[in-house]
């Protein structure tokens, strides 16, 4: 199955530079909002814009105002493929200024798995927010589920690839 990468919208804002070594595929605001909502997610470690004492935080907003990409793929975790639309998660670490090698991302329930910075440059991850078009939830998963594109690369589907899709997602370390 050939999987379908479709940019749902842009905003207005002016774009900056990404962080070094992340080859995105649309540019990213230069730094990110205060949060105004609940936070959904923080970076912490080599970030050079944190915008929250030493780490990033991304209110649902301030990833909603970054460009959506959607994969529309196959998974372990439901019986027919689904539609999954968010940023790319190479936007939302550029938006933070990270840079290092290795994520070590965190749950809800305190599951955590690291996630190498090669997967986010070479395959395009999302960090879903929407699953066929409607905001995610905690018992479907979210808010933040980090997802491969399975359906165009068939190399990756298997166990260590999966692993890395955490679901529930609330925090990155970046090392």
């Amino acid at each position: 199955m050939m999987q379908q990468i479709v940019p749902v919208r842009r905003t207005c804002l002016k774009w900056g530079l990404a962080a070094a070594g992340l080859a995105l595929a649309a540019p990213v605001r230069a730094t990110v909002p205060a949060p105004r909502g609940p936070v959904v997610l923080t970076l912490s470690g080599r970030v050079s814009k944190p915008n929250q004492g030493p780490v990033a935080a991304f209110d649902m907003a301030a990833l909603e105002a970054l460009p959506q990409r959607s994969h529309t793929t196959a998974t372990p975790w439901f019986p027919q493929s689904r539609k999954f639309t968010g940023p790319l998660l190479s936007d939302v670490l550029a938006a933070a200024g990270a840079s290092g090698e290795t994520l070590r991302t965190e749950a809800l329930n305190d599951y955590r798995v690291d996630v190498p910075m090669d997967d986010v440059r070479r395959y395009g991850v999302i960090l879903a927010r929407m699953l066929d078009d409607k905001p995610i939830s905690v018992r479907e998963k979210g808010p933040l589920f980090v997802i491969y594109p399975f359906a165009d690369h068939p190399e990756i589907r298997n166990t260590v690839f999966y692993s890395r899709c955490i679901w529930q997602l609330k925090s990155i370390a970046v090392l």
